[in-house]
């Protein structure tokens, strides 16, 4: 599934709704895997009822792009689609976001405003990282989902709304539930159909069909027609395991478009988490720890996977001994940098330039 550089993030100042026509929507979808297809299958049984769906994945799977077509394909689909970020709007501002606002409601509250539940009126509203939502509003979105009805703040009137709520989160909402940070009714009400995305690692078939969709569409933008990875470039793509997710390999994608000097992508043009990907927060799933996955490699004679030194810049190879001292010492920051013959305060400014796990504070280490 492709996704669009604002996907799962809306802009929650926006307050225009946003529905895009059938044709652009297909465009933006890419997932050849079994389980990509099964999504397709289950979206499409789903869109044409009034179910609301809770869309569960990390960060970059795609959630708004699939809250979109569960628009498009509905009876909705001439209404308005309008998604909220709800993690970004601040806990002092969502009802008012969410419910509207009457005139004189509070201080600076000058004329009526409708919220976006109203605007989403006769159409869909996207709730994303709905995990983050405040209790007190939690209690008034479920008397929305059970009795279709706003009341805007400060109004002792109710309105009635004809409104279809996707929510999606990466949380896990029923620990959410057991610790008391969100409610178990609305947990049962938004969860009427549940839809797992899997992230990008989860589907490593899907992973060359995105990243030639993705140069193509980069190509036409950039007025350069006939770009192509090279075979090494492919296979570094395709190891990866994208803690981002597919919007982690767009920009991957992006990147090595803007600074390739010829026709074919090489390996040195990728960014170069992509070329060195072992973070420190990285695991496979045999529980090694990647340095240790390389050794194991280099014993049994097998090479292919081991990235080519010789396109690496200096600060890709700095960046793969720091990695390689701290697995050593097991994260300890303090006897990394002993070894490194830095300060401790050097080393976690070059973790952060490289992006390279930062869990633990100087003072925990």
């Amino acid at each position: 599934m492709a996704l669009n550089p604002s996907s799962d993030a809306p802009d929650s100042g926006n307050r225009t709704p946003r529905s895009p026509g059938r044709a652009a929507l297909v465009q933006t979808i890419v997932g050849a895997s079994p389980r990509m297809q099964r999504i397709f299958k289950l979206v499409s049984k789903v869109a044409v009822t009034d179910s609301t769906v809770l869309l569960f994945g990390e960060s970059g799977t795609g959630k708004e792009l699939v809250a979109h077509a569960l628009h498009v394909q509905s009876r909705r689909a001439n209404g308005p689609f309008v998604p909220v970020n709800v993690g970004a709007i601040p806990d002092t501002l969502i009802e008012s976001e969410l419910f509207g606002v009457v005139r004189g409601a509070f201080t600076g509250a000058a004329t009526d405003r409708v919220g976006l539940i109203e605007e989403a009126d006769h159409g869909t509203l996207f709730l994303d990282e709905i995990g983050d939502m405040p209790l007190a509003t939690q209690v008034k979105l479920l008397r929305t989902l059970e009795n279709s009805e706003v009341r805007r703040l400060g109004d002792n009137t109710t309105r009635l709304v004809d409104v279809r709520v996707i929510a999606a989160t990466h949380r896990d909402l029923l620990a959410e539930v057991a610790a008391g940070r969100f409610r178990a009714d609305l947990y049962y009400r938004l969860n009427v159909v549940q839809i797992d995305l899997p992230p990008l690692r989860e589907r490593r078939e899907d992973i060359g069909l995105l990243a030639s969709y993705f140069i193509e569409r980069m190509s036409r933008r950039e007025g350069r027609a006939g770009l192509e990875f090279s075979p090494e470039a492919a296979a570094l793509l395709q190891r990866y395991d994208y803690p981002g997710n597919v919007r982690e390999l767009e920009n991957a994608v992006e990147h090595a478009v803007a600074v390739a000097e010829g026709r074919v992508i090489l390996p040195s043009d990728l960014p170069a988490t992509i070329r060195s990907p072992r973070l420190l927060s990285s695991h496979t799933e045999s529980g090694r720890a990647p340095s240790e996955h390389r050794a194991v490699s280099e014993r049994n004679g097998d090479r292919e996977l081991e990235p080519d030194r010789d396109t690496w810049s200096l600060a890709d190879v700095e960046r793969e001994h720091i990695v390689r001292v701290l697995a050593r010492h097991r994260g300890n920051a303090t006897a990394a940098a002993k070894q490194l013959g830095i300060s401790r305060t050097t080393l976690w400014r070059k973790m952060r330039e490289y992006g390279l796990d930062r869990s633990k504070s100087p003072e925990d280490t």
